[in-house]
């Protein structure tokens, strides 16, 4: 054996690779080679345990397990650069599985007392054995960063730069100054705002330029007024400690460009717009604020493709998912309140409170590229006949409008795919219970796959309380009739299983059959949803996200909560990859997809993978329960 092919060979494989070079060199010089024709039993579940640790460097094996019945149950399926053996070896226990060479295979072997030195000396090495996923999926995150040119080296400052460190210290002036003085304070200082002062020096308020401009400038107010008439009371700050990234966020939400930072009690200073464009290269925060400023839809049209940019600065900053999604939901959901704006004054006010709510991908702040129409509206219920009518041909109008506008913006069609005739786009609350109510009470698989959407419904324009009153009557249903609908969400989570594996750049099943490809929304991403969905129900929880449901199960319940952080880790690794390879075929002018190639993923990608194939496989089962 060469040693400089074995030490190449262990540069790409994990855990080798993440060993210091003295260690990987000494490792590569100990390894011996076997050989294990097909058909081969290498461990036999129940046998003595494994006596080294096996490293496939070429060939294939299949990981098996006894079933009751006799069979023989698939597990997975391990190929190049994939290790087995070592739980019995480190353990000295029997053998738990049995282990099949299905394609001719050539193993390094790495005796037990190497592997245990190994283990000493190197946390990396020791962290892939002892935890599983997590000990990847940080390093696979930032393998799948480098990897994409586009994403070069980045230091990553929105999410790691304190947001005190680059407030600037602040300037004040009494709130019973004139704005003339204001104003000149502010001209000579080259500065934006100013914090207000009472008398016992504590903050009152904020002017900026932006005050001075709308409401003097523009009003030929009385620059000798109190500059505290034209002055905001800011409720809204950042505490010292937050990230840039905190900061950012509460001023696209707050529509603000000037926050205050709070540290130990004390005001630090001022954190503005523009210091957080000059740390990123831009800022979500002016394309909010271009939303506001437009008056037509039409004029909403350009802002659409300017959603793609800040999509890929956030990758660039190695964002993840969590914190993607909200950044980009913010802005979603103030694009399309915005249309709502130019529809009542298209149609006049609306003839009763009303609650727009956002279904699905959408309801659960997952959808990053694409817009949906998965928008329903819910209205209070009229008190007779006349204002029925009213209200009818009101949001009638209105929802056409919402649909074109939509449309206008890169949205398809709705369409209902004949499983069933979905209600109309709103309805009065009481219409809305007798709704939910037949579908829970009489559940088959073909509607219950149409209003899964309808259980993630989240509020984010109108009268709210409408739509927590809405809550409030559904929950009693899905309580009332749940195991027949429980059950019939519990099938559908179930079904299919998920792959096993990789091996030689195919997809294994768990029937031991291959693809070429992988669905990864399919087969990975849509099985989480739904599996969390099913608890989610089940346990009361009102939370509309995949990763909130997680959290909210996790204190609900302990026997999940052993399951909640890896299903955590596997849905954000997941759905980044899925962004990531979105992304890079938007980029190129390509329809996007969640089609991955094998051979496009690393190996550490395959692995993170597998074990969450792993770990969905385990909920699958948990979630059995509710089909017995």
């Amino acid at each position: 054996m060469i040693l400089e092919d074995a030490l190449d060979f262990l540069q790409g494989t994990p855990p080798f690779q993440f060993l210091q070079a003295e260690h990987l060199k000494r490792a590569a010089s100990e390894l011996s080679l076997e050989f294990y024709p097909r058909g081969t039993v290498v461990l036999k579940q129940n046998g003595p345990p494994s006596d080294c640790l096996r490293i496939i460097k070429k060939g294939s094996v299949q990981v098996l397990m006894d079933a009751e019945d006799g069979d023989q149950l698939l597990l997975e399926v391990k190929g190049e650069g994939d290790n087995f053996g070592f739980l019995s070896m480190i353990g000295k226990d029997r053998q738990r599985t049995t282990v099949k060479v299905v394609e001719d295979a050539l193993c390094y072997i790495l005796s037990q007392n190497q592997v245990r030195q190994l283990l000493e000396v190197s946390q990396p090495f020791s962290e892939y054995f002892m935890a599983y996923l997590s000990r990847y999926v940080d390093r696979t995150y930032q393998e799948m960063h480098h990897r994409s040119s586009f994403y070069g080296s980045s230091d990553r400052l929105l999410f790691t730069t304190r947001v005190g460190d680059i407030a600037i210290p602040h300037i004040t002036i009494s709130e019973n100054a004139t704005i003339q003085e204001a104003a000149q304070i502010m001209a000579q200082n080259k500065i934006s705002s100013l914090v207000l002062e009472k008398e016992n020096n504590l903050p009152s308020g904020i002017i900026t330029i932006r005050d001075l401009r709308d409401k003097v400038v523009a009003k030929g107010r009385d620059v000798l007024e109190p500059v505290k008439n034209i002055g905001s009371i800011s409720l809204i700050r950042a505490d010292g400690r937050d990230t840039c990234f905190t900061a950012l966020l509460k001023m696209i939400q707050f529509n603000i460009h000037h926050l205050p930072v709070v540290e130990d009690g004390e005001l630090k200073g001022i954190v503005t717009n523009h210091d957080i464009m000059l740390l990123q290269g831009t800022s979500p925060v002016s394309f909010a604020n271009d939303i506001i400023n437009q008056q037509t839809v039409e004029g909403l049209i350009p802002l659409t493709g300017k959603i793609f940019n800040i999509i890929g600065l956030l990758l660039k900053e190695e964002t993840q998912f969590f914190h993607l999604s909200n950044i980009i939901t913010e802005i979603y959901d103030r694009l399309f309140r915005k249309i709502l704006e130019i529809g009542e004054k298209k149609f006049g006010p609306p003839p009763l409170p009303y609650c727009l709510v956002a279904l699905g991908s959408e309801g659960r702040r997952e959808h990053i590229f694409k817009i949906f129409q998965h928008y329903v509206l819910i209205y209070s219920d009229p008190l007779n006949a006349e204002v029925e009518r009213e209200a009818t041909e009101y949001f009638s109008n209105f929802h056409f409008f919402f649909r074109d506008s939509l449309m206008a913006l890169g949205a398809p069609p709705i369409s209902d795919n004949g499983k069933l005739a979905m209600p109309r786009w709103h309805h009065p609350c009481g219409e809305w219970e007798t709704v939910f109510k037949e579908w829970i009470s009489h559940p088959s698989e073909d509607n219950t796959t149409s209003i899964l959407p309808f259980f993630d419904a989240r509020p984010f324009a109108g009268k709210i309380m409408l739509f927590q009153a809405s809550r409030n009557w559904v929950t009693p249903l899905l309580l009332e009739g749940r195991r027949d609908f429980l059950k019939m969400i519990a099938l559908l989570a179930t079904n299919p299983p998920p792959p096993v594996g990789f091996a030689k750049n195919m997809v294994i099943e768990r029937d031991g059959s291959q693809q070429e490809t992988l669905d990864l929304y399919q087969r990975g991403l849509l099985p989480i949803i739904n599996l969390v969905r099913l608890f989610a129900l089940f346990m009361g929880v009102r939370e509309s996200s995949t990763l909130g449901r997680i959290r909210a199960l996790q204190i609900k319940d302990a026997t999940f909560g052993n399951l909640a952080r890896e299903l955590r880790q596997s849905f954000e690794f997941m759905k980044l990859l899925q962004i990531h390879h979105q992304f890079q075929q938007i980029k190129m002018g390509l329809p996007s997809d969640s089609i991955l190639h094998p051979d496009q993923l690393s190996s550490l990608e395959k692995k993170t993978l597998r074990e969450s194939f792993r770990i969905i496989a385990d909920l699958q089962t948990k979630a059995s329960t509710f089909i017995k």
